[in-house]
């Protein structure tokens, strides 16, 4: 009796030593539309004439402080929920790199110690994507601003002639680098405007262009994990994200071409990043390629969150809502009716968890 004893301790004791060397990392991985974040100034070459003290939304610096103290507010109650900030953060409608500056030093998150991958895009509104990464965990290699065009080899437009010609919209970003020690590249995209219910084509097409500069880099650098976020203008079940992105809905179905949509069957199930006339969508879209899905033991993986098992999260508080009123319910935005009230964004922001098991 004595000797099983022993025996059992001991076995006790190695299965406690093992489980003591093999460590979880997890990273958070995410997108946020800060909703038309501006400065004060005016800047000619930016259609910010709105966003001015003496424009039409009377944007004081009083204001813009504001939108700062909120859009840092969400991201530090999404790092006191993780228990970590995020290491990457995706963010579209900003102005320019100013803002984002200003956003990283706020008090509430400057302990991340952000830093800022920004390109100036040529979008008629005036707004652009950024990336936000902490450097402790994230090494910067190489980014790249992407261009829209209109050389699909099989979309046909409804645009043509000189409205080809003047149409303007937000550049995509990318960012290659080393997420500890893993080669990864992030997408960051704002796809055009669904207003009037019309430019399907159009983000067709940005899909379509970050879908094959994916391509590209999985040939140039096999193994790369790819994340693509952003607002989409479009629902995971829209043909932008199925066809010309090749999102699939479950993990299985994900081939070495293909991306995995996590957000796909949440949308099925009700979530929702932000309403329109009473409807819940998600925009705010997170891809990530096979790499990511099929990791060999080791690596980064996408993993499942929560007890649905779902492997995204759209990221809800009661403060972020709004609280009464015909609206209520709905994201507590920053302006409603052309009037300021103080609000977040009305966006929900979405993320991913990345983990892998070290010893």
């Amino acid at each position: 009796m004595r000797k099983i004893t022993i025996i059992l301790s001991l076995l006790l004791i190695s299965l406690a030593a093992t489980a003591q060397e093999t460590k979880v990392k997890s990273y958070v991985v995410g997108f946020y539309n800060l909703e038309n974040l501006f400065d004060t100034y005016n800047d000619p070459a930016k259609n910010d004439e709105e966003f001015l003290p003496d424009g039409r939304n009377q944007w004081t610096e009083t204001k813009y402080q504001k939108k700062l103290h909120n859009m840092a507010t969400v991201i530090k109650s999404m790092a006191e929920t993780n228990g970590r900030f995020h290491s990457v953060l995706g963010v579209s409608e900003i102005e320019n790199r100013l803002v984002l500056e200003d956003l990283v030093s706020q008090p509430e998150i400057a302990s991340a110690n952000y830093q800022i991958v920004h390109y100036d895009s040529p979008d008629v509104r005036g707004v652009d994507v950024g990336l936000l990464y902490r450097p402790d965990q994230f090494k910067l290699l190489d980014s790249e601003s992407i261009p829209f065009d209109f050389n699909s080899p099989g979309i046909e437009f409804s645009m043509e002639g000189e409205d080809r010609v003047s149409f303007k919209t937000r550049d995509i970003l990318m960012v290659r680098g080393l997420l500890d020690g893993e080669q990864f590249a992030f997408y960051v995209a704002h796809l055009p405007s669904r207003i009037g219910g019309k430019g399907w084509d159009l983000r067709s097409r940005g899909a379509e262009i970050i879908y094959d500069h994916a391509l590209k880099m999985m040939s140039q650098y096999p193994g790369i994990k790819i994340v693509v976020m952003g607002d989409m203008n479009d629902n995971p079940t829209d043909v932008s994200m199925t066809q010309y992105m090749h999102g699939k809905e479950e993990p299985g179905q994900v081939g070495k071409e293909d991306f995995f949509s996590p957000f796909l069957a949440m949308l099925k199930a009700g979530y929702g990043s932000l309403a329109y006339q009473g409807t819940w969508n998600i925009y705010d879209i997170i891809l990530v390629n096979e790499a990511l899905v099929n990791a060999p033991d080791g690596g980064f993986r996408i993993r499942p969150l929560g007890k649905k098992g779902f492997y995204g999260v759209v990221y809800k508080k009661p403060f972020m809502m709004t609280q009464r009123g015909q609206y209520k319910g709905t994201p507590f935005r920053t302006f409603s009716n052309g009037a300021f009230i103080g609000g977040y964004s009305d966006h929900l922001p979405t993320y991913i968890v990345l983990e892998k098991e070290v010893n």
